[in-house]
């Protein structure tokens, strides 16, 4: 292969909803470039891109695949992205990395969540969009209405390209009305037959053909003038106008494919060589200090690894774009994350699970190398000379979270190691250990992603898991004021344990005033404040540790031992066993021994006064609440709402965006963990959700009595 200046290359991102056919069109566009003598298919399970075995055990796409085609003289590197929103963060990797979208949608189904998620996405990343209207062949495919909904949801700038002459099991012919001619095929698809327009079809390529030239000339001035002036413009022009139209976001045009039969994906590929931008023409990332990186060949060797993969027979594979000079096979480059230095022994073009070496890659290009020593994903390797760290992928938050264990002991060890070489090859997939709740938790995007790890880590690794119904990350607090003392004694032979401790607590808030007196049971007391510590609490919150000891009741020395004890308490609430928060701790009096007394056994006088004074000062379980946006056809909207509100949702608001309808609601946590799974049920999985955590909420009283008998069961049981 011959070496791709910046300005030959072209990096594009498949994109579509589930089952819409991009591994399909993958494989036409590879047999149309000549990469392969002959077309795979997915239920033979024999494509290019679908080639771990998992794929091929669920029958669809869960990588984002990398592949390339010389095509016109130019290099196209294509990355073929997992249509399910489980698998997002390779959708959202590849649109990092390349410089336009090529989004699928169905004939049939047309603009679905998917797709307008999709979007957003390509939006967010600044990304031209191409549309292609795919399996025009099927029952019920009908290009206008998906043509008119495209138009409703993604604005006037969407723009025919090309039309089916018929739709249905009968198509076997588009009108291009750039080219203003049509493209017919035989039944097996290929080569078509370019042929004039039909007279019966000449109005509507004209008036097409018209708004596709206005169009063209909104995206550039001189252009704007000529189509003054002329009325027309050539084909060239309108290219340079569309390509102009594209950088900008300003035109999103719109083509026609049957891509199980081949049809126009070769008229796709012309226009992806022709018109698209150049890697050189799209706006340059920016480093972690903010300075953009030209893609400038000469400059020094910078490359971001934005994907990693372990393969049968071969190892880790890692992917990366050249962000700026140029790489040679055997370069020694500085790791800028890891400090450590890293030799390229060799440097791979990827399609799928086909490689070929090359001995080096120009700024702009996307390649591959193997078993490298200490690279991870989202490292930078740079050259001498450069100085670049890269940090701009930003994935969603996780929607799903499971508990995971081995079943046997002894692969607890080997299970931490592969779930950490996971999160490598999937970053969505995050991995917690919780000290709080004592499981390792596993986030993911939904259910399958969760599955999809189970299967892999089973069958690939032969560790054998099973996933818990994680546990939640309650909160302990108090509402109202009380006192307690507690007297540790203990004598057993030689220095005894001695240590009294009276104290009052009550909730803590913002700017409250200084203690002063306070009265239970008739009695009043009044505090004397001699020093107030504020502690920030790891997992939110504060406590306040007022010191209001007179007469030397308690020595000094003493204190902080006390402040250990209540933090024993803080970290292990009485009611639940969770984290308390929010409380102030006025220690006022006590009493001490000369000889026994000492730091342990203050430390478990107020350990026990303060969980006798946390029962009697009405106390309260907090939950975690999350702010939970919810996009669903408005025909299922009925039936979302009222699966919300029983789980105790309180919907915030509603909008409505062109067929689909938003809603938006505060739910508790405990209720959102098989959320993804009940909503793809009830909607058939045309509606898609996210969630972020808002706040922490006092419990319904029937739930927190249900949760305290289900603790002290615990507790007994232990």
């Amino acid at each position: 292969m011959r070496v791709y200046q910046s300005n030959e290359i072209k990096n594009i991102a498949l994109l579509g909803s589930k089952g819409v056919g991009k591994t399909t069109l993958a494989e036409a566009m590879l047999y149309e470039c000549g990469v392969i003598k002959r077309r795979g298919t997915v239920n033979s399970q024999n494509t290019v891109c679908d080639y771990f075995p998992v794929e091929r055990e669920y029958g669809y796409s869960v990588f984002s695949t990398v592949f390339f085609a010389e095509y016109l003289n130019k290099k196209l590197n294509i990355i073929d992205c997992p249509g399910s929103d489980d698998f997002v963060g390779g959708t959202i990797t590849a649109l990092n990395v390349t410089d336009t979208a090529v989004m699928l949608v169905d004939a049939h189904y047309g603009v679905e969540v998917g797709t307008r998620n999709l979007f957003r996405y390509t939006k967010q990343t600044e990304k031209p969009v191409i549309f292609l209207i795919n399996q025009l062949d099927v029952e019920h495919a009908d290009y206008d209405v998906v043509f008119e909904q495209l138009k409703d949801n993604f604005g006037a700038n969407v723009v025919a390209v090309q039309y089916p002459v018929t739709c249905g099991p009968s198509f076997n012919a588009v009108v291009d009305v750039l080219k203003m001619k049509m493209y017919k095929w035989k039944p097996e698809g290929g080569v078509p037959e370019i042929l004039d327009i039909p007279d019966s079809e000449k109005e509507k390529a004209e008036e097409l053909h018209q708004k596709l030239v206005e169009a063209a000339a909104e995206n550039d001035e001189s252009l704007m003038e000529k189509f003054f002036d002329q009325g027309s413009l050539s084909e060239d022009e309108m290219r340079e106008g569309i390509r102009h139209g594209l950088i900008t976001r300003g035109m999103f045009p719109v083509f026609c494919v049957d891509a199980e039969r081949d049809m126009g994906v070769r008229r796709l590929m012309e226009f992806l060589g022709n018109v698209v931008p150049f890697v050189s023409e799209m706006k340059p990332p920016v480093n972690t200090e903010g300075v953009e990186v030209v893609a400038d060949a000469s400059a020094p060797a910078s490359l971001y690894f934005f994907k990693t993969t372990v393969e049968p027979h071969i190892g880790e594979v890692s992917y990366f774009k050249v962000m700026s000079g140029t790489v040679k096979e055997g370069d020694d480059l500085l790791n800028e994350d890891r400090g450590s230095k890293e030799r390229l022994a060799q440097i791979l073009c990827v399609s799928g699970q086909y490689r070929e070496k090359v001995e080096q890659l120009v700024a702009g290009d996307i390649g591959a190398s193997v078993k490298l020593k200490d690279v991870r994903t989202g490292n930078t390797l740079n050259a001498k000379g450069a100085g670049n760290k890269f940090d701009f992928i930003k994935y969603p938050a996780p929607k799903y979270r499971r508990a995971i264990k081995a079943l046997s002991e002894s692969d607890t060890e080997k299970l931490s190691e592969v779930l950490s070489r996971m999160h490598a090859e999937d970053p969505t997939w995050i991995v917690e250990q919780s000290k709080e709740l004592k499981q390792t938790i596993v986030h993911g995007q939904g259910e399958f992603h969760l599955r999809t790890l189970k299967w892999r880590i089973e069958n690939n690794d032969k560790i054998q898991i099973q996933y818990i119904e994680p546990r939640i990350p309650y909160r302990e607090t108090i509402t109202k004021a009380a006192r307690a003392d507690y007297r540790h004694k203990k004598q057993s032979g030689g220095a005894g344990q001695f240590g009294e401790v009276h104290i009052i607590i009550e909730p803590f808030y913002e700017d409250m005033p200084a203690p002063s007196t306070y009265k239970f049971s008739g009695q009043e007391y009044r505090m004397n404040v001699r020093d107030t510590q504020v502690f920030d609490l790891d997992w939110g919150g504060k406590l306040v540790f007022v010191n209001c000891i007179v007469g030397g009741a308690i020595d000094s020395r003493f204190l902080p031992a006390i402040q250990k004890g209540l933090m024993d308490r803080m970290e292990q609430g009485p009611l639940t066993g969770s984290y308390a928060r929010d409380v102030r701790v006025c220690v006022y009096d006590g009493k001490m021994h000369p000889v026994d007394s000492n730091e342990i056994s203050f430390r478990l006088a107020g350990r026990n006064a303060f969980s006798d004074a946390f029962k009697q000062a009405a106390p309260k379980v907090l939950e975690p609440v999350y702010d939970v946006e919810v996009l669903v056809p408005a025909d299922r909207l009925g039936d979302v709402m009222s699966d919300l509100q029983g789980r105790r949702a309180l919907i915030m608001g509603m909008s409505s965006e062109s067929g689909f309808e938003k809603l938006m609601a505060k739910v508790p946590l405990k209720e959102m963990s098989s959320y993804s799974t009940a909503l793809s049920s009830m909607t058939g999985g045309r509606a898609s959700f996210t969630m972020k955590f808002s706040s922490y909420e006092l419990i319904p009283g029937d739930v927190q009595d249900k949760l305290l008998k289900e603790y002290e069961a615990v507790e007994e049981k232990d």
